[in-house]
């Protein structure tokens, strides 16, 4: 879509880019049925979207100080993560033309 993405990660969205995001972002009690739906749906997993978006040039942002706060090491997520805080990701929020939150 030829659009510039960075997204940042803090809190549990870190989780999503750590090494071992498969065993963290397992499904809760009660929803493991959701797992065929996503299988007979065709939705790739966790770590194929993430590797779609990098191939895309989308740009990773992890929250230096929640790292910090919980114990996560840099070594800890996956390849191609940059490390800052919210100023690294509002100085490329303040020229965004759309911005979502969650």
């Amino acid at each position: 879509m030829d659009a510039e993405v960075a997204i940042f990660f803090t809190f549990d969205g870190l989780s999503i880019i750590h090494r071992n995001a498969s065993e963290l972002l397992k499904l809760g009690r009660g929803k493991e049925h959701l797992a065929a739906g996503f299988q007979n749906a065709n939705v790739p997993s966790v770590s194929a979207l993430l590797d779609i978006a990098k191939d895309c040039g989308v740009r990773f942002i992890g929250c230096q100080m929640t790292m910090d706060v919980i114990g996560i090491r840099r070594e800890d997520l996956i390849d191609g993560v940059e490390l800052g805080g919210a100023a690294t990701f509002l100085d490329f929020a303040f020229d965004a033309d759309v911005s979502l939150n969650f």
